[in-house]
């Protein structure tokens, strides 16, 4: 543990050896200096736990000091040294910022006991810090559910945790995958090295590899010096690949070999060892993208040793509620305002939504509720439009009695499909119908309409 570094400040050299001695004594790293300009370039230079200064110094006296010091360094805390007749002096300085005075000549059990108050001060203040960083990481981390689906998730996961086994995520976009990926993480053997996370689908093709597997100075043009990639980053932790199925075949290639023989070709490098816990995550079915030819087989059954299904929003019943009520809390710490809750009526048009953007879809939708409510609750009229429907009602459809079920079917299909702006796969899981039965169905509607 590095030691606590003291900066002593006194023009009168007997003074500043003895105190010296002192702090030394106590374990501390000792810093000196003369006068105030000296005391200033060192508190630019270095961090500094404690500045011992005197009050009474030429040029540049305790006070101004101090003033200076809170400016450039304003964790350090300040302590003055006085002689009895500048006491009056001190306590103004005090009122200025500094913690506490001793006066002159020194006692060593004096000082050393004010050193320490300051200390245990500031390390309170690390800790709160600390402690309010867990919190708040904790918060953003929070996984909220209670519905079967998601209970039965929570069990994989947590069993799979303590495993080095590599692990796929497989849902829709927004369901939390990256949140069960750092769970799962912080449930491992690897749990105290480092959490990467890498959106495959937002980095350029033509930059990923580099990315991913780090590069040497002069590898290629702009390579003007050595840079480690995510999985040399995250050696002896957790690399969270999301959105794997965008990867090009020739990563494709880099990565299978990693996953094989734990070593990695850095760009113009040697290859090199790494240990790491990989998860991934998809949103499209990579046996499908196998059977295209788009993703290579040899791989996805490297990724593919646990694979957990992520259940989209619309089949966690009830968990909107209690996920709405979080993100709620939340928002409205975040910016500071005093709401009791939702509206009924607001609760049941949540619950009935399809949340086709799932988990991220709600939580956007309460920000934005909390932000623009006027109310101490949160109203209908406080949620974005597609939520409330509109006029014709793209969220039911009424059909006469009567109606034939092939125009049942094909009405159904169409209102769906509207609902879902086009989305074919997400309309035939609305549904519970396959994919090709859609195709079919508007097959037919265009012949009908020749």
């Amino acid at each position: 543990m590095t030691p606590p570094t003291i900066l002593l400040v006194d023009d009168e050299e007997s003074n500043l050896l003895s105190l010296q001695r002192i702090m030394k004594r106590e374990g501390h790293r000792v810093v000196t200096a003369t006068n105030g300009k000296s005391a200033l370039e060192i508190l630019r230079q270095e961090a500094i736990n404690v500045l011992i200064t005197d009050l009474v110094m030429p040029q540049m006296n305790g006070t101004d000091l101090l003033k200076a010091a809170r400016a450039i360094a304003p964790e350090t805390e300040v302590v003055m040294m006085t002689a009895y007749g500048t006491v009056e002096n001190a306590v103004e300085a005090m009122k200025e910022g500094a913690y506490d005075f001793v006066t002159k000549p020194l006692k060593r059990a004096h000082i050393v006991g004010v050193v320490r108050r300051v200390l245990e001060k500031q390390s309170l203040v690390v800790e709160n810090r600390s402690l309010r960083a867990q919190i708040e990481a904790t918060q953003r981390r929070a996984i909220v559910g209670n519905s079967l689906a998601w209970r039965r998730l929570i069990d994989v996961t947590t069993q799979v945790s303590p495993s080095s086994a590599t692990v796929l995520l497989m849902g829709e976009s927004g369901t939390g995958k990256e949140l069960l990926a750092r769970a799962i993480h912080e449930g491992s053997l690897c749990a105290k090295g480092p959490f990467v996370p890498v959106n495959c689908a937002a980095i350029p093709e033509s930059i990923l590899e580099a990315e991913l597997f780090g590069y040497e100075r002069g590898a290629f043009t702009g390579a003007v010096s050595r840079r480690d990639g995510r999985f040399t980053q995250a050696n002896k932790g957790t690399l969270f690949l999301d959105e794997v199925a965008e990867i090009s075949p020739q990563v494709q290639v880099k990565l299978l070999r990693v996953l094989q023989e734990g070593e990695l070709d850095r760009i113009g490098g040697k290859t090199e060892k790494v240990d790491l816990r990989l998860v991934a995550a998809t949103n499209k079915d990579l046996s499908e993208e196998v059977k295209e030819g788009r993703f290579r087989e040899d791989l996805f059954y490297r990724l593919n040793v646990v694979s957990v299904r992520v259940p989209p929003l619309r089949e966690r019943e009830g968990d909107v509620p209690l996920l709405a009520d979080f993100f709620l809390r939340r928002y409205a710490d975040k910016n500071r305002k005093q709401l009791l809750g939702f509206a009924a009526a607001t609760m049941e048009r949540l619950t009935a939504y399809h949340w086709p953007g799932n988990v991220r879809e709600l939580e956007n939708v309460v920000e934005r509720a909390v932000v623009l409510t006027k109310n101490n609750t949160i109203e209908e009229g406080d949620l974005p439009h597609e939520l409330l429907g509109s006029a014709g009602g793209s969220h039911s459809i009424t059909i006469p009695v009567g109606t034939p079920l092939d125009e049942v079917e094909r009405r159904l299909i169409f209102q769906t499909l509207k609902h879902t702006k086009g989305d074919k796969r997400l309309a035939s899981q609305l549904l519970g119908i396959a994919t090709r039965t859609i195709y079919r169905r508007l097959e037919s509607a265009r012949d009908e309409s020749l």
